[in-house]
């Protein structure tokens, strides 16, 4: 496909609303997935690791 401006690139040939609502969904579910990935493994950490004084 060739684009004369970069409005008919948006536009995708009249799919440009759903194409680019494809693309923010992919890159918001994969920022998601990172951001609880972390949270999770910060609570394991925090679960494994011995609280400091407990047992002092």
């Amino acid at each position: 496909m060739k684009w004369g401006s970069l409005s008919e690139f948006l536009a995708m040939g009249g799919y440009g609303f759903y194409v680019w609502l494809s693309f923010g969904m992919t890159a918001l579910c994969m920022v998601w997935e990172v951001v609880m990935v972390r949270r999770r493994q910060a609570m394991a950490l925090r679960i494994e690791s011995p609280e400091e004084g407990v047992n002092q």
